[in-house]
């Protein structure tokens, strides 16, 4: 309440006093603005303007005083992260992205730091708050300032020198073009490091541009409050290096009231979902699962996820699995129990009365025997289901099961899975519109698997999950989550409570892998032993 307090009354006073009492709030907090490490909502550009727009009239500061926020924040990371003898050069433009950049490159300098800002000459005028902070620079020193006119380029950069990329912002509305193309294009080559402001420039924050499109390559990225979406597909993403999500204060009234239907999944969210154990209770109450999986050769694909459904905290976990399988299971997974029923397994997951959810398809085929075994299944079942891997495959090549998907199941498919299902896209963000279209016509959630993995309910909306790593990009880490989700799902949770917290643990256990094995060592089974630690990082929250 002190900080907040602070900060609300420097909302009313002086840019001078302002950036003294923020000082005081980073000798208390040990950073003048936080770094947001979990936000919800995704806003688009649009939304991302009004916010601002909101900011300025509700704490009655000036749209200078907001640029200056950004810069303050953006100056405070990199004091904080960047040795004092760094020299650094800016490239602005004329827009409010290089208003801000022209306002750190100010507050740089009065840090300490070498700098040497470039303004490119790109439209008709500068904004009003980049004259102002042109203005403010010119007043400090001229020479700090050179302009760059069409067709003309930066050279003999040395390599020590950090580029801080301000040219172009979340305002971009048509791909950059000609002589500003090229000199993004020349930017790439140079090999420095590159630090974007908010956004890279040229790359535009709520699509995927055309794959030749000029965006500069940053190897961090300063963004202000929210995520872009662009941020998080690959096409888009890999451009941005890593980023850091800076607190500028815009009012928080704006965000709660402002619908998205794009957020991130995070600690708190799970966190409020997860369902605490009553001391008193026993297995029978906490859920039976049934996993269905497996073939001869793929018996593995059966043991993953009856073993990470072990961990989810069901109370109960059956195996179902041809012969092939049985000895494996009972000798890798002796918790569970085990069932066989012979190449035509699929036909007799209707006899487990006692099954409260069933997650179906890991490791298994789409031969004639299971496809029929299948079709049967999906005439009978009436339990909430997780439908992965061949399952995916044999609803892909009969559409007409997808009506008969049961209330709160759960479909988990990887790219290739996806196109089979739902047919190709452009690029990965029509995919996630597809897969959003998809879950709300078949009133289904579905799970598209990736390195933001996104959830997409059956009311439109879609969830991108911010855990996970590289070193979860191998054979049998779907299997895991199927079996996780299955265990989610057979407790009680509904399909979208178990879809974002199997997704969440996932992913978090797989960090938490990574840090402890290193992401080329470490396997789809050390996701499973990581659990426990997921689990309790979940319960501290």
């Amino acid at each position: 309440m002190f900080v907040k307090a602070i900060k609300l009354f420097c909302e009313k006073i002086s840019n001078k006093l302002s950036r003294f009492l923020l000082l005081f709030i980073k000798f208390v907090k040990g950073s003048t603005f936080s770094v947001l490490q979990e936000p919800m909502k995704i806003f688009s550009a649009a939304q991302i303007k009004a916010c601002d727009a909101y900011t300025i009239h509700a704490s009655s500061i000036s749209s200078q005083e907001l640029v200056e926020r950004a810069a303050t924040a953006c100056t405070a990371y990199i004091v904080k992260n960047y040795p004092p003898d760094t020299p650094f050069v800016l490239l602005c433009g004329m827009g409010n992205n290089g208003a801000d950049g022209l306002a750190i490159a100010r507050f740089l300098l009065q840090s300490g730091f070498s700098v040497k800002v470039f303004l490119l000459q790109h439209s008709g005028e500068s904004t009003p708050e980049n004259q102002t902070n042109i203005n403010k620079l010119l007043r400090i020193d001229a020479s700090l300032l050179d302009y760059i006119v069409p067709d003309t380029f930066i050279a003999d950069l040395p390599e020590q020198v950090v580029i801080i990329d301000a040219i172009l912002g979340t305002g971009l509305t048509r791909p950059a073009e000609d002589w500003l193309a090229d000199f993004l294009k020349h930017i790439n080559h140079f090999p420095n490091r590159k630090i974007a402001i908010d956004i890279p420039s040229g790359m535009p924050a709520d699509t995927i541009p055309a794959t030749d499109s000029a965006m500069i390559h940053a190897d961090e990225t300063l963004s202000f409050q929210f995520y872009k979406r662009s941020f998080l597909h690959p096409e888009t993403g890999s451009l941005c290096g890593n980023i850091h999500l800076l607190d500028i204060g815009l009012h928080s009234t704006f965000i709660e009231a402002t619908h998205t239907h794009y957020q991130t999944i995070d600690l708190e969210l799970v966190a409020y979902y997860r369902k605490k154990k009553d001391e008193f209770s026993y297995k029978n109450i906490h859920g039976h699962a049934l996993v269905a999986a497996g073939s001869f050769g793929k018996a593995g694909a059966a043991v993953m996820s009856t073993m990470s459904a072990l961990r989810s905290g069901v109370g109960l976990v059956t195996s179902l699995v041809p012969e092939c399988c049985y000895d494996i299971i009972q000798a890798t997974a002796p918790e569970s129990m085990c069932a066989v029923s012979g190449l035509k397994f699929l036909e007799d997951i209707s006899d487990y009365d006692n099954v409260t959810a069933i997650g179906i398809g890991s490791g298994t085929n789409t031969k004639e025997d299971t496809v029929k075994g299948f079709i049967a299944f999906m005439d009978d079942c009436k339990l909430p289901c997780v439908f992965d891997a061949d399952a995916l495959n044999i609803l892909a090549m009969h559409k007409e099961l997808m009506n008969k998907i049961p209330p709160n199941s759960i479909l988990t498919p990887h790219l290739g899975e996806c196109k089979r299902l739902f047919g190709d896209s452009i690029n990965s963000m029509q995919m996630v519109e597809n897969i959003r279209m998809q879950a709300m016509r078949y009133k289904t959630c579905i799970v598209l698997k990736g390195h933001h993995t996104v959830v997409a309910s059956p009311d439109g909306d879609c969830y991108y999950n911010l855990t996970g790593n590289a070193g979860m990009a191998k054979a049998g880490s779907g299997d895991v989550l199927t079996g996780l989700l299955t265990g989610l799902l057979a407790q009680g949770y509904d399909a979208m409570q178990a879809a974002l917290l199997g997704v969440y643990l996932h992913g978090l256990s797989g960090d938490i892998a990574a840090a402890k094995l290193g992401q080329e060592a470490m396997t789809a089974k050390d996701l499973i032993f990581h659990f426990s630690d997921a689990w309790q990082k979940l319960g501290k929250s």
